[in-house]
């Protein structure tokens, strides 16, 4: 009999689309004078005093497994900052673990309270994990499109339409990839009262709030009912720049992150130790160089939504992250026809908005996390392409 490794696969995996994100990063890797706007990673560097504290560890021979959960030292750490940025104070001893990145946080806590059977809404369009995450628990991924009109915010309306008995768990992905959408205070005070009696638990995935530019970002946990109905997702790859690095972490009740520790001592068993207190050093010390990424990701947020619109793209005003999501309807083709005819002609790489959602057709994610000179240059290919394709 024929060996079929294929047919031992769970139709779960095998069924998963890959990233609608590679396919273009792997592109432009192999073009020579290409300009790619479409990974979402930090082009800073790692700062100086955090890289040191890495090396420090070595020297020093921390090379060996960390608690579970993380350093004490860390979580304290954590603790603190979460306290002081989003008002919201965890018990570093039981209710925060330090995960393998952000998205080891989202798994972990996916995988703890969702399985056959239940419902997991994903408003999109969001980042390109959640939806496969929650497909490999069992649950069924429930997608919540949200519009332009509403600068894809998530709204009462949008929100009542899609609960039902079976809703088990929500992502709450603000600030957004790719839209760059931010929930403020006002925004949230209106869908609180729709969760806070329900039990239903609710992943803030806030890897981006340190990069908000429309005042400091709000959690959904500081609200009345809202912590322990709340597990408040971060890491360092963003705000940092310490991508490589692989660290994040969840707070929350600890009933569930009781539960997402078990899962994680089995399967990961600690977070890289020398990041760990490459991270104490980042959360104690580096806040200055934090707001002097921010503000730079800000001004480059304005050069870029100036040229899409000088392009003649349509684009709302992104608020939050360190992305834009144009509209390609001026030149009639779809998201996909746009990003291939673009990368091959003008050697821009951009992604097409369907990989984060159905919702996206039609529109492009591009991430201003790059140079100035490199954006201002790509805007200009990109305005000169609109040009020729204008219908």
């Amino acid at each position: 009999m024929t060996f079929s490794p294929k047919g031992l696969l769970q139709p779960r995996v095998r069924d998963l689309p890959p990233s609608g994100i590679r396919k273009f990063f792997d592109l432009v890797n192999e073009m020579k004078d290409a300009i790619s706007l479409s990974v979402g990673e930090p082009d800073f560097v790692t700062p100086w005093r955090v890289r040191e504290a890495g090396i420090y560890s070595l020297e020093q021979g921390h090379t060996h497994y960390s608690p579970n959960a993380g350093f004490q030292q860390l979580r304290q750490s954590i603790a603190r900052y979460l306290s002081r940025s989003i008002g919201t104070d965890y018990d570093p001893a039981n209710e925060i673990i330090v995960t393998v990145g952000g998205s080891e946080a989202i798994d972990l806590a996916l995988r703890a309270v969702a399985g056959p059977g239940d419902e997991v809404i994903i408003p999109e369009p969001s980042f390109v994990a959640y939806k496969p995450c929650a497909t490999l628990t069992g649950a069924t991924a429930v997608s919540l499109p949200l519009d332009e009109k509403d600068q894809f915010k998530l709204t009462p309306e949008k929100l009542q339409s899609v609960l039902t008995d079976r809703t088990k768990a929500i992502i709450f992905p603000f600030p957004n990839n790719p839209t760059g959408a931010i929930m403020t205070r006002e925004d949230i005070e209106k869908i609180v009262p729709i969760l806070a009696d329900r039990d239903i638990l609710v992943l803030s995935d806030e890897i981006y709030s340190e990069l908000s530019y429309d005042g400091p970002h709000v959690s959904i946990s500081t609200f009345p009912g809202m912590r322990n109905r709340t597990v408040v997702m971060n890491g360092f790859s963003k705000a940092f720049a310490m991508t490589g690095w692989r660290l994040g972490y969840a707070a929350g009740h600890p009933d569930i992150i009781g539960a997402m520790y078990k899962i994680h001592q089995y399967g990961i068993m600690c977070a890289p130790t020398t990041a760990q207190y490459a991270g104490i050093e980042a959360l104690d010390h580096c806040m200055d160089e934090v707001a002097e990424m921010s503000r730079e990701y800000n001004r480059r947020r304005r050069v870029m939504l100036k040229g899409f619109r000088d392009a003649g793209m349509d684009c709302f005003e992104a608020m939050g992250a360190f992305y834009l999501f144009p509209l390609v309807r001026v030149t009639g083709m779809t998201s996909a026809e746009f990003c291939e005819k673009l990368l091959m002609e003008e050697k821009v790489a951009l992604v097409p908005g369907e990989a984060f959602g159905d919702c996206g057709h039609g529109f492009v994610r591009a991430c201003y996390a790059y140079s100035v000179d490199n954006i201002t240059e790509a805007m200009v290919r990109v305005k000169r392409f609109v040009e020729k394709y204008r219908k």
